[in-house]
């Protein structure tokens, strides 16, 4: 079996385990009476990875070789996701707050850093293979789309969006590929025996990018764009959702299965990785994170301005240019950080780079949304008035996000070099 056909598996398994319930869980809380809670849950997400990605990526670069800390960290997120779902499960609809959300905390907790660690698991690899990681990683990453599309719509398919089963499908994913991971071939550790400061035997020496203002401005930018991350993910399914309740709309497609309809989105994620090297190398960084940045002001605005009926184009219009607002953040953000940094801390930076986004970015948009859907949509009684609040929560979205590309088109500043693209900057 070739090693780049072993990554896509990896790949594929990594992101399976994550769409199982990413964009289904709001429908499940809001089934269970936890909707003013949807934001805490997908903000755990984010107040985990603050510090577990960094720390992870911190062990994985001195002591634990990645791919092994990779497997050990899936089969504990999938110990406490299958408590979730039993808990939930005997439960029925006495679900509690408190011990659901504590069992899903810990989960996340370790599946979080996974992501980062899975990047460092394929980049370590192809480059001891020979690949430049620029051209190679892409087509190998965009089967871990591949792999969420296909778990989110056979939890559409199979009932699973608004019930527990998501969870344990999500467990028995995570269970497999920590096995698998066991098995993938030994990454680097950076041991060394000559003597270091506390600060390079920790790792922290990450944290020292901040003393280059590129990397200064591209991490801040990286928190602030962060923000928009999960919000779609979680209030996108109870949104569409919530049209059942519209007597014009509630016997759609769209109101009735929101995963698949939001599937699309990763359709188109999966075919924009692909434009990657391409726009990375023409564009260079900056150009290809505002056009993120852009992508997700259209996002959030065709969202707040479509629905399900005449309006589904704008749905579906909203969900082609995710591709282009995530990936041309995310995957050519940690593709930046590999190149921009020693190789001796890239397990560390790429940790950095997820406490940045998925980290501080993440949690403070998920507190933040919750608060503006529970003002203009929980708070209203009429389905007339809950339809109107939703589309003003998108707008509200929407505005934030331009006026982040405003100010980072103005602040950042980067010298574009096309040859440079794939080699390490120092």
């Amino acid at each position: 079996m070739g090693i780049k056909f072993r990554l896509v598996i990896m790949n594929f398994l990594q992101y399976a385990v994550w769409g199982a319930y990413l964009t289904s869980m709001g429908s499940y809380l809001v089934g269970v009476d936890l909707a003013s809670h949807i934001g805490i849950f997908y903000a755990m997400q984010g107040i985990v990875s603050i510090f577990m990605p960094a720390v992870v990526g911190i062990v994985a670069d001195r002591w634990v070789p990645a791919q092994r800390l990779l497997g050990a960290c899936h089969l504990l997120a999938a110990l406490f996701m299958g408590g979730a779902g039993y808990y939930a499960m005997t439960s029925g609809a006495d679900v509690q707050f408190g011990t659901l959300f504590t069992l899903y905390a810990l989960s996340v907790a370790f599946y979080m850093p996974t992501i980062a660690l899975s990047n460092s698991v394929a980049y370590s690899v192809l480059e001891n293979k020979g690949f430049d990681t620029v051209k190679a990683f892409p087509p190998i990453r965009v089967w871990g789309t591949v792999g969420f599309i296909c778990s989110m719509l056979v939890c559409d398919a199979a009932g699973f969006q608004t019930t527990y089963m998501q969870f344990v499908q999500c467990a028995v994913l995570g269970l497999v590929l920590g096995c698998y991971a066991m098995t993938l071939p030994e990454c680097p550790v950076s041991r060394g025996d000559e003597k270091k400061s506390v600060v390079e035997a920790l790792g922290l020496r990450a944290f020292t990018l901040f003393k280059q203002k590129k990397m200064a401005l591209f991490f801040i930018f990286s928190m602030l764009l962060g923000v928009s991350l999960q919000i779609t993910n979680g209030f996108a399914n109870p949104f569409i959702t919530s049209f059942r309740n519209v007597p014009e709309f509630a016997s759609t497609f769209g109101a009735n299965h929101a995963n698949a309809l939001i599937s699309l989105s990763q359709v188109s994620e999966t075919l924009c990785i692909l434009l990657i090297p391409f726009c990375l190398k023409r564009f260079g960084i900056k150009n290809v994170m505002l056009m993120a940045m852009f992508a997700w002001v259209l996002r959030f605005g065709l969202f707040g301005l479509g629905n399900p009926g005449p309006g589904v184009w704008m749905f579906i219009l909203s969900m082609i240019v995710y591709g282009v607002a995530f990936d041309f953040f995310n995957i050519s953000g940690s593709l930046f950080v590999n190149n921009e940094t020693d190789v001796a801390i890239r397990s560390s930076a790429q940790g950095l780079f997820m406490l940045m986004t998925n980290g501080i970015g993440a949690t403070i948009g998920m507190l933040g949304a919750q608060a503006v859907v529970d003002h203009y949509v929980n708070s209203q009684t009429s389905v007339a008035a809950m339809t109107a609040g939703w589309s003003t929560s998108w707008l509200v979205f929407a505005g934030y996000a331009l006026c982040v590309a405003v100010v980072f088109a103005l602040v950042f500043r980067y010298k574009h070099d096309p040859a440079a693209i794939g080699e390490v900057q120092h």
